[in-house]
Parts: structure tokens; sequence; C-alpha cells
């Protein structure tokens, strides 16, 4: 201890107090007090204003006046009836640590003037001159002197002695240690830096959101500088086409002209052919018409041998055709009544066809109608068996009725991820919501709310998203999510903004445990102003004609809905498709309707299917019969057919030997019989006369006719003579004729085409070769051939080539309506927006790793705060045992950073047979006195300051502790070397003296 006492009177003197003086504050009107380099001793009777010289202290150090714990505000320290305060605190500047030695000089004067609107704080050098009063400046010299009066081990109030040294409480006793130790100071500036970092990192994330939209538009700007590329590729390819399109013209001259030449040689080869065919001709007409001659002059001389055996020939034929006319003349009339016969019998076959086809049309569209009438029974049967899947499904699992497996599937996925959302999802809403008074209206109510019975509710749009995530992991498209405040009370309608009818709305039909799902029917789906209605009349009445307040749609029972806007009133019809209900409380009844009405309609279709039997019976028979009638009638058609055909040779036959004879002959014959045809009737009686020269004729004709063939026998030779020399000349003259044809068509050909084409061929060669010359000169002003050669040649054709220019430039044309900028202006957009990007991502990218170098700082540091901590803790134990061993007692403080407690164990002497260890609670006066005394003294240990108060540290000790505790608080704090002061209401007599020990007794309170 000497040791230590010895090397205290060379320490450092800086920022050791000096003189406190006091004016106006709080109980003295003046006062000032010197205190000495180690130990003071500051003793009074209560009132005398001990405490005010600490509370000073404090202020003149910065401290705020809650933290003193004995005003409120500064102007509270103004002693009453005084305008201002004054605290005049002089500490030393001495040693190594001197703070700015060469202004302020060895000593430095705090002075704080506190009135009742401002406070001031100057600091001066040792001649009392003023040198700052910045706030900063006293900052500056707090942490350069490291005296810190908020830290208790520094100065010990009242409330803090009676808190820490005569308190049980654990946590209490980690407060003062934590405080003690700068750990909670630490603490909170790693804390705050925390927190810094935190902010730091959301304006980052902002400043990188924001850069977000900026890209998207670069992205989208870079799109378009692409799309209007592509414009410029098109038009690259439309002027390579133009160049094409000329030069193709040239090509395709060419081409022309090539088989214009060609043309004009095949032409020319085609003269020798045609003059040669010219000249054989003209060789056979002359040998033909030599024949002919001859020929001729043969018959001439024949003629005159045969014409005798005409002229008799002739008059037998004239007798015999007046002899057969009456007998064809049967033969027609007969013919003619088997033709109408027949035609009759075919009118008939084809009207019982047409029948039958009208009776088989009307069959066939009986059996679509019945197979239609099927298939609409099938549909509804498979209607109903899905719906009664359904309906097993949603009573098996009621949600399921609110979206099927899609929304079980969710309901998993929400369920996997549920510690990541901020409330649980509300949803499916229909599941939450149950009918009041039944299932009457639970068609109606279905209608109204429609798809919102199948939404799900979150809590905010962080929420929505994950909702959506999970959506899309359960493949769950378009679910609809309603963002909605949970924490929301449920909504208060007032009754006047009701609709004022005694129907019912759908709000007061329906019922939700969940206050959420109302308030979202209400403000979503406005359920408080859909009034439901049983039937259409009654519905009707309710939207159009009673003209209700609040009212915003009428739903019926069977499935219409009904609204007016304005003067407009509409009506939507029911949706005819079959839908299982969803909000039913049971689904048996419904099941068991379904299964009534799915063998209904199966009977129906049983029925149908043997009405549809029947009727392909009644169809196949009805072909047999159309077929049986069809075949008679083309039957019936061959025979009218043969007997006309009959009818038409008779009447040919009779004309071409009625033609035979002179025409005289035949027309009075003609007269005759017209007029017998007509006379007929009115004179029956010439017909026998008749008859009898018809005998007379037949007779006649017979004789005739063997005398006609007796002639014709002996005539027969020179007359197959004659006819042979006739037909003879009758084929040279047809040679003849055709030969001269011939040759005047070869001719013809000669002069009116090939001629004509040759020339006109070779015109055109010409007109060819001027236009080429020409289309030539255009393409080349327009580019050289070297340059189509070098793009390519693909020969097309102008026509090709042009449709392609011609859509080139449509899509041109569309193209460039949807730019209106040109390509640089955009071009010199992007680069100055991809620059201002790429600067604030390199910004931004700065910031982050600025951000990451502080984050893994404040890692560092709280770290190595734990370490410390930890150091501290051990630290702390080792100095409380060491304070004890030298009253022979052992120890052990047991910190919780944790828990935030810290507990006393003492091991007394007497104790260390048994091995028992007490808490300080278990303890008498004295010895937990002594043992919190040690705890104080081994914080003190780890704490650096140039001075030290404690105020009231005794007061709750008796004789025997506070001597032990004064004694042990003295050779410590001579031990130590820094400035102490004590400040007590009890006696000091017993306190040793010394030449470092300063005594001062405060003047008694003025009564």
């Amino acid at each position: 201890m000497n040791d230590h006492i010895s090397g205290a009177f060379h320490r450092p003197m800086a920022g050791v107090v000096k003189r406190i003086r006091l004016e106006n504050f709080m109980c003295h009107s003046h006062l000032e007090i010197e205190l000495g380099d180690s130990v003071n001793f500051i003793t009074g009777q209560n009132g005398s204003g001990k405490s005010a010289i600490l509370t000073a202290l404090c202020v003149a150090f910065g401290c705020r006046a809650k933290g003193t714990q004995r005003a409120s505000t500064l102007k509270d320290f103004i002693k009453t009836g005084c305008s201002y305060a004054n605290v005049h605190v002089e500490i030393k500047n001495e040693g190594e640590d001197a703070l700015k030695p060469e202004i302020y000089g060895d000593v430095i004067i705090i002075e704080r003037r506190i009135s009742e609107s401002t406070s001031t704080t100057v600091l001066k050098d040792h001649q009392g001159k003023r040198v700052t009063n910045k706030k900063e400046e006293l900052r500056e010299l707090v942490e350069h002197l490291n005296i810190d009066v908020e830290n208790p081990c520094v100065i010990m109030s009242q409330d803090k002695s009676r808190e820490f040294l005569h308190s049980g409480n654990d946590k209490d006793k980690f407060k003062f240690f934590y405080k003690a130790t700068l750990l909670q100071q630490v603490n909170d500036l790693l804390e705050s830096i925390d927190q810094h970092l935190k902010s730091a990192d959301g304006i980052i994330c902002e400043l990188e959101a924001s850069i977000r939209p900026k890209e998207k538009e670069l992205l989208e700007l870079q799109e378009k500088i692409k799309n209007m590329e592509h414009v410029e590729e098109i038009t690259q390819q439309v002027q390579q086409l133009k160049k094409k399109l000329a030069w193709s013209w040239v090509y395709d001259v060419e081409k022309q002209l090539q088989e214009q030449s060609f043309k004009i040689e095949k032409l020319k080869d085609r003269i020798p052919t045609c003059q040669s065919k010219i000249n054989s001709q003209t060789d056979l007409v002359e040998e033909l018409r030599a024949h002919f001659t001859k020929k001729k002059n043969q018959i001439a001389s024949m003629m005159e041998k045969t014409s005798e055996v005409r002229r008799m020939k002739d008059e037998l034929q004239q007798t015999l055709a007046l002899a057969e006319e009456s007998e064809i003349e049967e033969k027609v009339k007969e013919l003619e009544h088997e033709v109408e016969v027949a035609d009759s019998m075919l009118s008939r076959l084809k009207e019982e066809e047409s029948v039958l086809l009208e009776i088989l049309d009307q069959v066939v569209s009986e059996i679509r109608r019945i197979a239609e009438e099927i298939e609409n029974c099938d549909k509804k049967n498979r209607e109903i068996s899905s719906l009664i899947r359904e309906l097993n499904q949603h009573q098996t699992n009621k949600v399921t009725a609110f979206g099927g497996e899609r929304v079980m599937n969710l309901l998993r996925a929400i369920e996997r991820h549920h510690r990541r959302f901020k409330k649980p999802p509300i949803g499916p809403v229909g599941a939450h919501v149950t009918l009041v008074n039944g299932d009457m209206w639970a068609p109606a109510v279905e209608h109204a709310i429609g798809n919102l019975l199948n939404a799900f509710i979150v809590t905010d749009h962080k929420d929505s998203l994950l909702l959506r995530t999970c959506a899309k992991e359960a493949n769950y498209s378009y679910l609809q999510i309603i963002i909605y405040d949970f924490s929301r009370p449920r909504l208060n309608i007032p009754h006047h903004m009701l609709p004022q009818t005694q129907h019912p709305t759908t709000l007061s039909v329906i019922h939700s445990e969940n206050h959420t799902v109302l308030n979202v029917l209400v403000d979503m789906g406005h359920v408080e102003r859909q009034v439901l209605v049983k039937d259409y009349d009654g519905g009707k009445a309710v939207a159009f004609d009673q003209r209700i307040s609040n009212l915003k749609e009428v739903y019926t029972l069977d499935g219409y809905r009904m609204f007016s806007r304005a003067s407009v009133q509409t009506i939507l019809p029911p949706n005819k498709k079959i839908r299982a209900p969803r909000l039913c409380s049971s689904f048996n009844d419904q099941i068991k309707n379904h299964e009534r009405n799915a063998s209904n309609v199966q009977e129906e279709a049983q029925q149908f299917r043997r009405r549809k039997r029947e009727a392909e019976e009644k169809l196949q028979n009805l072909q047999d019969k159309i077929k049986s009638v069809k075949r008679r009638c083309m039957n019936a058609e061959r025979n009218v057919m043969e007997k006309k055909l009959a009818l038409n040779d008779v009447k040919n036959s009779y004309a071409a030997e009625a033609n035979v004879s002179p025409a005289s002959t035949v027309d009075e014959l003609h007269q005759e019989i017209s007029k017998v045809q007509e006379d007929i009737e009115e004179k029956k009686a010439l017909l026998e006369t008749f008859q009898v020269r018809m005998y007379e004729a037949e007779s006649k004709a017979r004789d005739l006719k063997v005398s006609f063939e007796n002639l014709c026998e002996s005539a027969k030779g020179e007359m197959d003579a004659f006819e042979k020399a006739e037909k003879d000349l009758t084929n040279i003259e047809q040679e003849l004729h055709s030969a001269e044809a011939n040759k005047v068509h070869y001719e013809g050909v000669m002069k009116k085409k090939v001629l004509p084409e040759i020339k006109e061929a070779e015109a055109q060669y010409q007109e060819l070769k001027s236009l080429r010359e020409d289309s030539f000169k255009k393409a080349s002003i327009i580019c050289p051939e070297s340059e189509i050669e070098a793009i390519g040649w693909d020969g097309s054709t102008p026509e090709q080539l042009s449709a392609q220019i011609t859509r080139l430039n449509q899509r041109l044309q569309q193209e460039s309506h949807r730019f209106s900028e040109s390509i640089d202006d955009l071009r010199m957009l992007y680069g100055k927006k991809e620059r201002k990007i790429q600067r604030k991502q390199q910004s931004n990218k700065a910031f982050r790793e600025k951000l990451s170098t502080c984050q893994r700082a404040l890692e560092k540091r709280h770290t190595k705060f734990q370490r410390n901590a930890r150091l501290l803790r051990r630290q702390l134990t080792w100095q409380f045992n060491n304070h004890l061993g030298k009253k022979g007692i052992s120890g052990k403080i047991k910190i919780s950073y944790e828990e935030r407690t810290l507990s006393v164990e003492v091991k007394l002497p007497q104790d260390a047979s048994s091995g028992n260890v007490r808490d300080t609670r278990g303890l008498s006066g004295g010895e937990r006195s002594f043992s919190t005394l040690c705890f104080a003294l081994a914080l003190h240990d780890m704490t650096e300051a140039p001075f030290r108060a404690m105020d009231e540290f005794d007061v709750f000790m008796d004789a025997v502790s506070r001597k032990i505790s004064l004694d042990t608080l003295v050779d410590f704090a001579l031990a130590q070397g820094s400035q102490w002061i004590f400040i007590t209401p009890h006696d000091i007599s017993m306190v040793k003296q010394g030449e470092r020990i300063k005594k001062q007794q405060m003047a008694a309170p003025r009564s």
C-alpha cells in the first residue's frame, strides 16, 4: 500500500477539482469550497446543502437536469426569489493529460450561468479570461479528461447510493455494473450504429429500387432502338431490292430476247415445210381435176341410157307410196297411244317417289331431333353427375366448394410458409361465411357475392406477394387477393344507410365469426345494399318501381339480377349452367334431389332412344320403298324412250319415202289425208268408201310392186354401174375440193400466219433490244452491275421483286408510324441514360461496399464488446475477491448478460468447513454493507476518472459497519491515488487523520 501511496504523489493532476463556487444555486446564496487533491470528507446536518455540491458538479460538466434526479429543468436549481444561478468550478490542468495548456494554463474554469429562459456555459483560462462558450469544447474537455458525471462510479448521488448499496435486487446491481463499466454506453452506441446501418441499408435499397424503373425505361429504349434498327434493316433491304428490280428488268428483257430469237429461228424453219406441202397439194389438185373430167364424161353417156329406166321407176314409186300411206298412219296412232300410256305411268311413279321423299325428310328430321334430345339428356346427366360428385366432395370438406383441389393445395402451401406471413391469410372467404335461418337464400346469396367467395384476404402488400408465390406453387392461377387491415373493428352501418325495405339484404342473411370477412364483403361486395327477393315480379317491383334509397342491386331466387343506373334499367338473366350450391349447411337433400333428377333424365333418354329405334326402322322401310319406286320409274322411262324411238323411226321412214316422190303428189295426198281427218267425225258414212279404196289401192300397190321389182331386176346391172360411176365421181370431186382446200389452207398459213409471225417476232426482237438498252442505262444509273453480283442474284422476276418491295414498304410504313423520333436521337438518349444509370449503380455499389465494410466492422466491434464484457466479468470477480480477502472473506459475482442480472455470493470464514455459500440477503447488515462496498470498490478499480464522489454512502450502516467501511474506503482511495469526495451527515471523527485527508464541516441550515 505504501508503494501505491508514494506513487500517487507523482500522478498527473489534470481534471482534479480545485474549487467549487455556488451563487443562488439550490439552497446556497453563496458558497465556496476548496477541495484537496486526494480524500475529501464533507459533513453537515441534513438540509445544509451538501448534495448541492455534487449536483453543481454534474450541472457544470453538462449533465441535464433530469440526469441529476434533483429537478426536471435547469431553472428549478435557481434559489427561490432569485433570477439566476451561477456554478463556478475550477479544475487542475497539469501533467501529461493536460488539455491545451498553452491556452488554458494550469487551471481550467468552468462557469455555467442559469436564468429563467437560458443556460450558458463558459470555459476560462487560469487567469479567468474567457476562452469559449461552445458546447463542443466542453464535450471535448469531458472526453479528454474522462469525466463522465452520469457514471455512478464517478458521482454516486443519494438516490444512486440508496438504489445500489442498499438494494438486494440483482437487476439493479447489473444496471449499476453495466453503466459503471461503460458497457451500457458502448452497447447503446453499437445499437445506435446498427440502427443507422439499417437505416442506411434501407436508403440504399430505396436508391437501388429507384434505379429499377429507369433500368426498365432503358430496356424499353433499347428494345425501341432494336425495332428501329430493324426498320433500318428493312429500308436497306428495300434499297437492295430496288437495285435488284432495276437490273431484273434488264435480265428479264435479255431472257425475252433469247426466247424471241429462238422463236424466230423456229418460225423460219416452218417456211420450207409449209412450201413443200403447198407444192404437193398443187400436184394433187391437177391430177384430180384430170381424173374428174374423164369420169364426168363417162357419167354423161350413162345418164342417157338410164334416163328412161329412172322415169318408169319414179312412176311406180309414186303409186306404191299412195298404197302404203294409210298403213303407216295406223301404226303411228298405235305407237302414240302406247307413248301416252307409258308417260302417265311414269308421272304417277314420279309423284309417288316425291311423296315418299317428303316422308323420308320428315323421318330424318325427327331422328335428328330425337338425337339432339338424347344428347341434351346425356349432357344434363353428366352435369348432374358432376354436380353430385362436387356435392359429395363439399360434404367431406366444405373448403373444396371454393376452389376445388387447387384451394387445398394452396392451403397446404400457406401452412408450409406460415412463419413468413405477418398475419395468417384468411380464406377462402366462403369457408368463413354461413347462412342464418336455413338455406332458403343460398342461391341468391352465392349469385350476389360471386367470386368474392373464392378470394383470400391478407394484411399488407408483402403478404400479398408471398400468397401469390404460394398460389403459383399450388398451380392456382388468377387467385383473387384482397389487402385489408385485420385490426380494423367490425363496421357498424347506420340504419339510415341501409335499403328501406321489408325484404332481406345479403348482409342480413349471412354470418361470420371473423369480422374482417364481413368488413371485406361490405367494403368490396356492398352486401349491405344488395336486396334478396323470391321471384321475378317482386324483384322488378323492388328494383324499378318502389325507388328505394341505398339500393344497389336486387337478386332473385331464380337467378335474375336487376339494377338501375341513372335512367337505364337492366335485368340480367340467370346462368343456364347448373352449379353446385356452396353455402348450404347440409348437402344431403341437394344430393338426393339431383339423384332423382338424374334417374328421371336417364328414363327420359331411354324413351327417346326407343323412339329413335322406331323411327330408324320406319326410315329403313321408306328407303326400301323409294328404291323400288325408283327402279320401276327407271323401267318406265326406258319403256317410254323405246316407244318414242319406235314412233320416231316410223315417222322418219314415212318422211323419207314421201320425200322420194314428187313434191306435188305428196302435197295432194297430205291435203287429202288432212281433209279426211277433218271430216272423219262428220262424215262417217264415207269411211267404208275410203276403206274400199284402200283395199283397191293395196291390191294395185302389190301389183305395181311386182312390176317394179321386175323392172328393177332387168335394169339392175345398168343402175349399179351408173351408181358406181356416180359414186366415184362424187369421191373424186370431194378429194379435189379437199386438195384445193388444203392448198388454200397452206398458202393462207404461209401468208397469214408464218410470214406475219416472223415479221412480228423480228419487230418485237428489235423493240426488246431497244428496251434492253434503255433498261441497262437506267439500271446503271441506280447502281453498277458489279454491286448486284456482289449482293448475289437469285434469279427473281420483276413481279416477285415488286411484290417483295410492296410488302416491305407496307411493313416499313407500319413500323415508321410507331416511331416518331430518329434513331440517332434515341441512341444519344440511350447513351445518356445508360451513363447516368451506371453512375448511380457505381455510386450505389460504393455505398453498398461501404455499408458492408461498416457492418463487418460493427460485427467485429460487437464481438470485441462481448469479449470485453466477458473479461470485465472475470476482472470484477477477481477484484471483488481481492477486496474481500483483506478481511478473510471470499466470494463470487455471477453476471448473466442474457437475463441482465448480477448476484453476489459470499463465503464467510465460519462457513469454510461446511462449504456453504451465502447470498448477500442471508448476511448480517454489516457483512452485507461490507460485501456491497467491496463490490463498489471492485467497480472503481475497473474505471478511470480524475475524481470520484459518493453521497450518503453510510446512512443505513451501524457504527461498526461505518467504521469498517470508512477505513476500507480511505485505504482504497489513498491507494488508488485519484481525488475522492465523500459526503455524509454522520460524524467522521473516527476517520483517521492524514495530510492527504481533508475534512470540512458545512454550516448548519438556517431556521
